[in-house]
């Protein structure tokens, strides 16, 4: 049965037969020639696409492999993928165009307007894939007929696409073709054209010479900045914007006339609406209104943004006469917006100003006082820099500490550290303590101590954020790393082991392990090996399972700590820890990690006294942080003789001078030295004051007893696995564990530290390489009982 024809090759109007039959040879006559033009199944074969692909990835192939004929229909059908994926399109697509005929057809008057925009910005991708004769001939002609399409539209999108192509034609082209184009689109009548041609003729500054940017440029900028206030207040936004690169690309041509008006423009922009008042209540401001003051906003805004260019304008020597009561509104100025891209901009002015940087201390303790925490956060990610310009005035050989004469800034920077603690914006607190590290190379030690120690000791413990926690523990230990003074020190590191490391909250002990993880970090392995082995490894009987894994995580540091022979003692003291670990414990999770960090123990090579080729540059790092350590002995003890002397201080650059000039030479000894030597000298007034000073770090680290809760672990206090663990006191002659006796370390006058610092009981530490210098029957009988009901006490309250 044959089916119906079509409609339209039928006459509803005849019912007979003839006249079907008719039409249906019709048909078969109109039918023959399509059955003829048909493809061969080769041809149909090369035609054919994956169905499969996407709309870009077909036309790449087709681009890349197809047909002549394929490749112009992708072409034809580029304005429809720019709009769907113009990304890709530009950056896929555009690259394999070889044939200009289809795009110029698309951007002819009679195409649309869509048609005719997307031509536009494919020729300023094409520009640079053609010759120079194939440009000249096809695609100029098709650009100037664009800048002058009859669409706003289309002129304004052909004009922003000009610096594309003043790129890729050259010097010489740009100036006859170009430039001509730009200056008739600069006096176009619509206002979005004339923005266009004015941000395309500052992005191609540097292309033109120097008659060209005198007798052409200028100009139109100068009608520019005087059309935006009366006539054009959309280019104002624009303008404001670009004055950077515009004192940087018509710098030089400016008369001192011209130079002196552009930097008032500069000035009344950068107060742009703030003398304005409009007399209305905020619910009843109207639209018009809202409108332009966010206008101004954006304006002053882009000046704050341009202020370091406009330093370099007028020369940082004028800085005060010009620019100061500029820079003084903008950090005053009433919107967030502006004071927080004044607040990013601050440290380039710092740079800029040099050694005039103290000219903005004010300004700089109004932005750490800001109300707001976006400038805050602005401000804070070049603090160090911006606290070590104005410590040393801008002078790397300075010695004196220019901050001495800002007495606010401590408490600025203690206020915004609380109103950081007080937001909910707890990344911002966190950067902030991260940045607080820089404070010992500004501020005294004592300075340090007394005003942000026990803050970092506060947030560690009451804190509720781990980062913001993790960031104040780390901040401690370079706090400490620094600390001139020893008392002080030993003070801070016996609450850490007292408060952290002996804590009733499992959570706190948590946070001991991690600042224990930042002295391995920071201090020498020495350091760590005195004050901090045992109260870590003694974790490994901590009642919460929590804790436990967490130490096994950090035990192979620990162990990195150790140098054979000298730390035997303590190696054993490890490896025991770790076997009672793997007897008693009975969490499935931290016996799997203890498992885990057995293999990973047996694999590391322990350090040796004498330096090794593959840890030589770990050793001299190591070395060095003990040279620093002693120097900080020594440092203090010529700081007691000068106040004896003159009563002044020894400042913080005298210490970082020394502490250069002690580094460690090219040839190193085979063993770490236990003090620093002196300096060389035949008097014998020097070689006292060198053994004196030798004297006082021997009595402070060596003579020391020992302590008994810090007692060898080679014994199981009893059979049952929750039982209170019991230091066995016959191992004690095996050890090296010792409390600091000298009074000085103990206590302390009541009038030189807060009672928060204040402590009686000794610092247990460790001395390495030392033999028994105690009874230790004496010793360890003392404080058995003590640290049984410590732990008793930490288990029921875990």
């Amino acid at each position: 049965m044959h089916p119906p024809p079509p409609a339209a090759a039928m006459d509803f109007s005849q019912n007979s037969l003839f006249g079907y039959m008719e039409d249906l040879q019709e048909l078969t006559i109109i039918e023959r020639p399509v059955r003829r033009s048909l493809k061969t199944p080769e041809e149909i074969e090369r035609l054919t696409v994956d169905e499969d692909l996407s709309d870009i990835e077909r036309a790449v192939y087709l681009l890349s492999a197809g047909q002549d004929i394929q490749g112009a229909s992708v072409i034809a059908n580029l304005p429809f993928l720019m709009r769907q994926n113009p990304t890709e399109t530009l950056r896929r697509i555009l690259p394999k165009v070889r044939i200009l005929n289809p795009l110029v057809s698309k951007a002819q008057l009679s195409q649309t307007v869509q048609s005719r925009l997307v031509s536009c910005k494919i020729l300023g991708k094409l520009t640079n894939k053609f010759d120079a004769l194939a440009i000249k001939r096809e695609i100029l002609p098709l650009v100037k007929s664009l800048c002058q399409d009859v669409e706003y539209e289309v002129r304004s999108c052909m004009c922003r696409q000009l610096e594309n192509i003043a790129q890729g034609i050259g010097t010489e082209l740009t100036k006859s073709v170009v430039l001509p184009e730009l200056i008739e689109l600069s006096r176009d009548e619509g206002s979005s054209v004339r923005l266009a041609a004015f941000e395309t003729l500052v992005n191609l500054l540097d292309i033109f010479d120097t008659d060209d940017r005198s007798q052409t440029i200028l100009p139109l900028v100068k009608s520019f900045c005087e059309k935006s206030f009366k006539a054009d207040e959309s280019i104002l936004i624009s303008l404001s914007f670009h004055l950077g690169k515009l004192c940087h690309g018509l710098y030089g041509i400016f008369t001192p006339d011209q130079h002196l008006r552009f930097l008032e423009f500069y000035k009344k922009l950068c107060t742009l609406g703030l003398q304005q008042e409009n007399g209305h209540n905020e619910n009843q401001i109207p639209p018009q209104i809202l409108e332009q003051e966010k206008k101004y906003i954006s304006v002053r805004k882009n000046c704050a943004y341009n202020f370091p260019a406009m330093i370099v304008f007028v020369d940082p020597k004028n800085f005060h006469m010009d620019l100061y009561s500029t820079f003084f509104c903008l950090c005053h100025d009433p919107e967030v917006p502006v004071r927080y891209t004044i607040a990013i901009c601050f440290y380039e002015v710092s740079k800029l100003l040099n050694s005039g940087v103290y000219l903005i201390h004010k300004e700089l303790i109004t932005l750490l006082q800001d109300e707001s925490l976006e400038v805050l956060d602005a401000l804070i990610d070049h603090l160090p820099e911006i606290l070590e310009l104005m410590s040393t005035g801008g002078e790397s050989s300075v010695q004196e500490n220019k901050l001495s004469s800002l007495p606010d800034l401590i408490p600025a920077l203690t206020a915004a550290e609380q109103r950081a603690a007080a937001s909910l914006k707890w990344r911002t607190h966190e950067k902030l303590l991260q940045k607080y590290a820089c404070l010992p190379h500004v501020i005294s030690s004592d300075q340090i101590y007394y005003r942000f120690l026990q803050r970092m000791f506060t947030i560690m413990m009451t804190n509720n954020v781990l980062p913001v926690q993790k960031a104040a523990s780390r901040t401690l230990c370079i706090f400490l790393r620094y600390n001139r003074k020893q008392e002080q020190r030993h003070e801070v590191i016996q609450k850490l082991i007292e408060q952290l490391g002996q804590g009733k909250s499992y959570w706190n002990r948590l946070r001991f392990l991690d600042t224990c993880e930042f002295i391995i970090e920071i201090f020498s392995k020495s350091f760590f090996c005195k004050y901090f082995f045992l109260p870590a490894i003694e974790l490994t009987h901590d009642p919460v399972a929590n804790v436990r894994m967490k130490l096994c995580y950090l035990l192979p540091k620990v162990k990195s700590t150790l140098k054979i022979p000298a730390d035997k003692h303590l190696l054993q003291q490890l490896e025991m820890c770790v076997r009672k670990l793997l007897c008693q414990e009975k969490d499935k999770d931290v016996l799997a990690t203890v498992k885990r960090t057995v293999l990973e123990l047996d694999r590391m090579e322990m350090s040796m006294d004498a330096f090794q080729k593959k840890f030589y540059e770990k050793d001299l790092l190591d070395q060095e942080k003990e040279r620093e350590e002693l120097l900080l002995l020594e440092m203090e003890q010529l700081e007691k003789e000068k106040q004896q002397n003159d009563g002044r201080p020894m400042s913080d650059k005298t210490f970082e001078k020394k502490r250069r000039d002690t580094k460690t030479p090219t040839t190193l000894p085979k063993n770490i030295p236990i003090s620093v030597p002196g300096p060389t000298s035949g008097t014998q007034s020097t070689s006292k004051e060198i053994k004196k000073s030798k004297l006082i770090r021997s009595q402070s680290f060596n003579n020391q007893a020992f302590h008994a809760k810090y007692g060898n672990l080679d014994k199981c206090a009893g059979k049952s696995s929750t039982a209170a663990y019991t230091p066995s006191v016959s191992g004690l002659t095996k050890t090296s564990v010792i409390s600091l006796t000298d009074d000085s370390f103990r206590t302390r006058n009541a009038t030189s530290a807060p009672s928060s610092f204040s402590s009686n009981t000794p610092l247990p530490s460790t001395s390495r390489g030392t033999g028994n210098s105690g009874d230790p029957k004496s010793s360890g009988s003392k404080d058995t009982q003590p640290r049984k009901a410590a732990l008793k006490s930490r288990k029921s309250n875990p």
